[in-house]
């Protein structure tokens, strides 16, 4: 596979040049060509299902920037990412932070993490957040402010950056040789799951205690809830049958509403994931990474290791499970859902469409709009399945300029419930306040997706936009960044 001529997004001056892209491509999404002002905008239209009144329909997805305290508080840079949060407008705010529910279940020593320790940081994020959005937005009327509760699974590393603390439900033939562990590495007893379980439970309480409107389980992305999804082989109560991967689901709910019954709960799930890729070895050289390839998998079909996969061709979605899994959480009174896909360990094109790759990935083996389009026709069809639950829509950050263009009109459409922002908020929160208020948008500031934010964590700097954030740009740790990026790829780019 050779790695595809890519137009750079940033050189495509009007509507009618990405419409005319779009076509080339072969690609279909709704793109508005005006930007209506707040009045008449669906982006400013208020939402709500039961109890849960939202002011707007765009949110801040869960972006955690690993800069926490070793005990797991926040520091001054978490504080200022959360006032940024707060600065976007958008009245649902999906988890700000992906919270670990205990050290064991930290991705990184940086990680925050849920303990008496670390409570009164945790509230003066939350009111750091209020207090930057209603400078913003006038009020905080109709804003939901969440917390994403997370184990990090198989990607522990509460202690070290270097050292990896697997936690694993199950042996995978891929990951497992990726991650280099032995044929012996021991999985989680149903004893360990259930002490994790009573960690969410008392996460959820102090969530509660603290203020949040509600809490997100985490199901997404490979961590621990994720791979429960695809726990196909493993034995016992919380592995083969759906009724059981969805075990931990279930009782996490059970506990949290028990002891914190007046909390929401939302879930953010991969819709859909794939084989693990690598860099096409072929093309890579000179420290340049070839495009993704999927990983060798002919020996492994039917593939029995992946949620939301087709089992006889693992590199394309089925939405079968997924589906179901839906059905679970409408029978079970969650309506708040926030879509996403695959993996930022395995399958980052999948996860996050990017034009340049993380500093671990691989040059994109697709115009990272088509990962952009595939992510929005999959919560247009749940959408569809499902009126009663309120979608949160990802992957709209790489639309750069284009971006309020499409949300716009997928909302219009009727595509999607609220478009949520990520890397985007990480240098240009105000940007659907800017094009829906009249201000020119400013193009200097609209993210470009190099992959600082997810390079700098990797490699034990905190996340943030190094290239147009002069809070990062201009500090010790761009250099220490830049020094890691000489060995990142570049996919060729046509101008």
């Amino acid at each position: 596979m050779s790695a595809p001529k890519i137009l750079r997004l940033g050189s495509v001056k009007n509507i009618a040049q990405f419409a005319e892209y779009l076509r080339a491509l072969q690609l279909q999404i709704p793109c508005d060509p005006e930007i209506l002002p707040a009045a008449d905008s669906p982006l400013f239209l208020p939402l709500g299902r039961g109890d849960i009144k939202i002011g707007n329909r765009f949110a801040v997805n869960p972006m955690e920037g690993w800069d926490g305290t070793a005990e797991g508080a926040p520091t001054e840079n978490t504080l200022r990412r959360w006032r940024r949060f707060g600065a976007s407008g958008a009245k649902l705010i999906w988890g700000g932070e992906a919270v670990a529910v205990s050290h064991a279940g930290r991705a990184n020593p940086n990680q925050l993490v849920f303990a008496e320790r670390t409570r009164s940081g945790l509230a003066q994020l939350r009111s750091a957040l209020i207090e930057e959005h209603k400078l913003a937005a006038g009020s905080d009327s109709g804003l939901l402010v969440g917390l994403q509760l997370t184990h990090s699974g198989r990607y522990c590393k509460p202690d070290s950056h270097t050292r990896a603390e697997p936690k694993i439900l199950y042996r995978h033939p891929i990951l497992d040789r990726r991650l280099g562990l032995p044929p012996d590495f021991p999985v989680l007893t149903d004893s360990e799951i259930e002490g994790i379980i009573e960690d969410f439970h008392r996460a959820g309480r102090i969530a509660a205690e603290l203020g949040f409107d509600f809490v997100d389980v985490k199901h997404c992305h490979g961590y621990l809830g994720h791979e429960f999804l695809s726990a196909h082989t493993r034995d016992g109560k919380y592995g083969g049958s759906f009724e059981n991967r969805t075990r931990f689901l279930r009782e996490v709910v059970q506990g949290i509403r028990a002891g914190a019954p007046q909390l929401k709960i939302g879930v953010r799930v991969s819709a859909f994931d794939t084989v693990p890729f690598h860099p096409d070895p072929a093309q890579s050289a000179n420290g340049k990474l070839g495009p993704g390839i999927p990983g060798p998998h002919a020996d492994l079909l039917p593939y029995r290791w992946g949620f939301g996969v087709n089992a006889s061709d693992p590199t394309q979605p089925d939405l079968t499970e997924p589906i179901q899994f839906l059905s679970l959480l409408e029978s079970l009174n969650i309506v708040l859902v926030n879509l996403t896909a695959g993996s930022p360990y395995y399958n980052p094109h999948i996860q996050r469409p990017a034009l340049y790759p993380p500093s671990d990935g691989y040059a994109p083996p697709e115009d990272p709009l088509v990962g952009v389009v595939r992510q929005m026709d999959a919560a247009r069809e749940l959408k569809r399945r499902f009126p009663n639950l309120l979608f949160v829509g990802t992957a709209y950050s790489y639309l750069q300029d284009f971006l309020p263009h499409v949300a716009q009109a997928a909302l219009r459409a009727d595509w999607v419930d609220s478009v949520g922002l990520g890397r985007m908020v990480l240098t240009y929160p105000e940007i659907f306040l800017d094009a829906a208020q009249g201000r020119a948008v400013q193009h200097k500031r609209i993210c470009r997706t190099f992959s600082d934010c997810t390079t700098a964590p990797r490699n034990g700097l905190p996340s943030g936009c190094y290239p147009l954030d002069s809070h990062y740009k201009n500090s010790a740790m761009a250099v220490e960044l830049n020094a890691i990026k000489t060995k990142r790829a570049r996919p060729e780019i046509a101008e």
